[in-house]
């Protein structure tokens, strides 16, 4: 995407608008309401310069198709695919989700580094960006879920995986896909056929058509009777691990985990050694770890 001589550069903006952001409260703390309101204005401005430098135009006002194809920076579509999902995921099934529900592919190569540049963003100007993309947090260390990512605007409990959060998100992730899909008014496509069957292919009674294909109706409603075993003592896991979190971590870890320490409770187990997978880590659904395809 090309941008304009002498045009800001998004990092450049996300430092204004933190700049901006400060100024106001300090205003507001003031008590001076004009100088709030303008500069309330330039930081809507300085918003929008933003929106424009990294979003480029809306991808489904061009010709053809496919004119989205490429516009979208990889944060925003494995953002997109998050936001469709509502649990975290691993990188493989981002890009499928994408594949099959937006216009391009999310270039594998780009997500190896993603949530580390997010990271490092993070650190260098803290909630500068409306959104990072961030690590799923283990319930029992507070540690990076090795290869799930998560959204930063996402409540703490549903960015922490705990040992039932692994089916509770796949079948969270299967019933939200499932509903997009009946939703759009027209057949699935082969690619969505595909990325459903993967889902109802282990959900008892989701399987209700032939091999290969499932029905978005059936599967929604085979995922939601069977979350509904799993969801309570899952959400007491993962709401105990939130308040530890709440209370020990500083933002940072709060969003890319604990790595210098393991974060326990009474009773917790010890710390992990160097190089060492927790048990929740290790116990994540294959379809939502992006190890289905055989």
């Amino acid at each position: 995407m090309s941008r304009p001589p002498g045009a800001a550069t998004p990092d450049e903006l996300e430092a204004r608008i933190t700049l901006l952001r400060a100024a106001v409260r300090r205003a507001v703390a003031a008590g001076d309401r004009r100088t709030a309101r303008e500069l309330r204005a330039e930081l809507r401005e300085a918003e929008r310069a933003w929106d424009d430098a990294v979003l480029g135009d809306d991808p489904g006002t061009g010709d053809g198709g496919d004119a989205g194809r490429g516009l979208l920076p990889v944060r925003e579509q494995v953002h997109q695919a998050l936001t469709l999902l509502g649990a975290p995921a691993a990188p493989k099934l981002i890009g499928a989700v994408y594949a099959a529900f937006f216009p391009g592919e999310i270039p594998s190569t780009r997500l190896t580094s993603l949530r580390r540049d997010e990271e490092r963003s993070f650190r260098t100007s803290p909630y500068a960006r409306p959104y990072y993309l961030c690590a799923a947090l283990t319930a029992d260390l507070l540690a990076p879920a090795r290869g799930l990512l998560t959204v930063s605007t996402w409540p703490l409990e549903q960015r922490i995986v705990g040992p039932l959060s692994p089916r509770t998100d796949f079948l969270t992730a299967a019933a939200r896909l499932a509903e997009h899909a009946a939703g759009r008014g027209t057949p699935p496509s082969p690619e969505v056929q595909r990325l459903l069957w993967r889902f109802a292919s282990t959900i008892p009674g989701a399987a209700t058509g032939t091999v290969g294909t499932a029905d978005p109706a059936a599967l929604a409603e085979a995922a939601r009777a069977e979350l509904d075993v799993h969801r309570e003592p899952d959400r007491r896991r993962r709401a105990s691990a939130a308040r530890r979190a709440r209370d020990r971590l500083d933002d940072a870890e709060r969003l890319f985990g604990s790595r210098l320490r393991a974060v326990r409770g009474s009773g917790g187990r010890p710390a992990q050694r160097p190089g060492q997978r927790s048990a929740t880590s290790s116990a994540i659904n294959p379809a939502i770890s992006g190890e289905t395809d055989r």
